[in-house]
């Protein structure tokens, strides 16, 4: 199992450079459960390696973040209130953790913190990657969606930014318990999508018997 991460790792980080930074924070924006986490520390590790460049790390990870936040707020805007909730009911939706009561939670957040929750939605998971949908339902104007969500994006991927090109400088304290990490890493990854499902399960059952 061991052989299996470090195989998935290595690949992992061979192919992580500017474009996949921008791709994968393009999908974490959207509607996928792809977190950041996993994706600019590790990037970051690489500048620290001379590899990359961590501006260059920031500046795909914070475009792509917008990129994808500008999808889902032009979906929500062409949408439309009804028809996003409906399919946010569908079984596909399901399927990657969409649902109603998601949005709906999203959509309180965006009532409660006005404009200024497309910056600090950025900063709380669960949030981070729906918040542009209660903007683009709300007709937020577009420049003001655009520069509170960059400001918010790269506020974020600073903070991972550093965390994965410091870690660099203590790699030698952390590689004698890698193989313990990533076993931790690997199990709270499938609790989490364990539970995930449940919820999703969950929230279905309740809707089928109301």
């Amino acid at each position: 199992m061991m052989h299996f991460f470090q195989t998935i790792f290595e690949w992992y980080m061979a192919n992580l450079n500017y474009f996949t930074v921008f791709l994968l924070m393009f999908i974490e924006s959207t509607f996928l459960p792809l977190p950041s986490e996993i994706v600019i520390p590790f990037a970051a590790y690489k500048a620290a390696q001379n590899a990359l460049s961590l501006g260059g790390v920031l500046v795909a990870g914070t475009t792509g973040a917008l990129a994808g936040s500008l999808f889902n707020y032009f979906l929500a805007l062409w949408l439309g209130r009804p028809l996003l909730y409906k399919l946010a009911d569908t079984k596909w939706a399901h399927w990657i953790f969409i649902t109603p009561m998601g949005i709906q939670k999203t959509e309180k957040y965006f009532i409660d913190h006005g404009k200024a929750s497309t910056f600090i939605g950025r900063l709380v998971p669960g949030i981070r990657h729906l918040i542009s949908i209660p903007a683009g339902l709300a007709k937020m104007p577009l420049g003001t969606f655009m520069l509170f969500t960059f400001i918010g994006a790269g506020l974020w991927n600073i903070i991972l930014g550093m965390i994965g090109y410091f870690a660099y400088d203590i790699r030698d304290k952390i590689f004698p318990y890698l193989d313990k990490i990533m076993y931790i890493l690997g199990g709270l990854f499938i609790i989490w999508l364990v539970w995930k499902g449940h919820q999703s399960w969950k929230r279905k059952g309740n809707s089928i018997t109301r």
